[in-house]
């Protein structure tokens, strides 16, 4: 099938962690209904995945794909230092064994395929598993995450330093409006991280809010539309075929 990617700039603004706890929820549906929120990750393990899924179904407008989750690292005295760990990941039988269970269950609580495969805190990028996550995305025919020639990664819109020192100037009005200015034509997702209080431990929990707030803003809202920007998702985009693209 000869799969079209038309001249225009198109914008998948998808959130992570979707899923995790009830105050992401809020955070993630607030920025779907009255922000530029298009697209979600859902992560399957945490009771709150069940209230996501009931959401999702009842709006089908609203890309839904597997946010893999194989653990969640902090930054420490100038090291990483695990907060929990799902697998080890040098242990590649035992992450194949537990995306393929966390797959399992996306599909037996959506019953539908992920519109895309991505992980928390970019594990499936690391060279002794990555493999696995594109063999699987493959065969679903869905895009993953940084390794698509179709879908450019934004990772700009986040509000931390890499040692995970607050960047809160990246998730501001002014900082999304000069992302969505510089769109290249063709498919972008910027990654985002929307949640509002609640007792998650993580890494990055202040700045969910802040990035509730600029998502939502009309001035956001109103620059998209100006822009000639289209929102979308993940949805039938395919995991990539060089011999099928028509520019």
């Amino acid at each position: 099938m000869i799969w079209e990617l038309r001249m225009s700039k198109k914008l998948i603004v998808n959130a992570d962690d979707f899923g995790q706890s009830e105050g992401i929820n809020k955070g993630i549906i607030q920025a779907f209904e009255q922000g530029i929120l298009s697209s979600t990750s859902l992560m399957v393990r945490y009771p709150a995945a069940a209230e996501a899924v009931a959401y999702a179904k009842n709006n089908q407008s609203l890309g839904i794909g597997l946010h893999v989750d194989l653990g969640e690292w902090t930054y420490n005295n100038g090291d990483w230092a695990p907060l929990y760990e799902v697998v080890s990941l040098n242990s590649r039988d035992d992450v194949e064994k537990e995306v393929t269970r966390q797959l399992e269950v996306f599909l037996l609580m959506m019953n539908k395929k992920p519109t895309h495969i991505d992980s928390h805190q970019h594990v499936h990028l690391r060279e002794n598993i990555n493999d696995i996550f594109i063999d699987i995305a493959q065969s679903l025919d869905v895009t993953l995450r940084r390794c698509s020639k179709i879908v450019r990664y934004c990772g700009d819109f986040y509000g931390q330093n890499v040692d995970g020192s607050p960047y809160h100037e990246a998730i501001s009005v002014e900082a999304l409006k000069k992302i969505i200015n510089t769109l290249p034509v063709g498919y972008t997702e910027m990654a985002c991280h929307p949640g509002m209080d609640d007792e998650i431990q993580t890494m990055y929990k202040d700045e969910r809010k802040l990035e509730v707030k600029s998502l939502c803003d009309k001035k956001i809202t109103e620059f998209v539309e100006e822009s000639n920007v289209e929102l979308c998702s993940f949805e039938n985009i395919p995991f990539f075929n060089a011999s099928a693209l028509i520019y």
